[in-house]
């Protein structure tokens, strides 16, 4: 996650330079934002991955959790059984 935002951070940095320099032809400045553009897809396509990975990792959290606490359930059941050959 923290070389997703370290990226991210490049690519703003870099899109604020393109954009804060001296004056430019139309050209310049129609590849400057289409480099702007493409920086956002990647950054965008980069945190769609981080959260796809977020979620993948909640799921699986989620799931041993409940593993967990079945298998707690279980002991705590077992634990208060009575024996079946008991006396009364």
């Amino acid at each position: 996650m923290k070389k997703v935002i370290a990226l991210s951070a490049v690519l703003v940095l870099g899109a604020l330079g393109m954009a804060c320099g001296q004056p430019a032809s139309n050209a310049n400045a129609n590849a400057n934002v289409n480099r702007a553009n493409v920086a956002n897809a990647i950054t965008n396509a980069a945190n769609a991955a981080a959260n796809a990975a977020q979620t993948a990792v909640n799921t699986a959290q989620n799931a041993v959790n409940a593993a967990a606490n079945a298998v707690k359930s279980n002991t705590n059941t077992n634990a208060n059984a009575k024996p079946a050959s008991s006396p009364k």
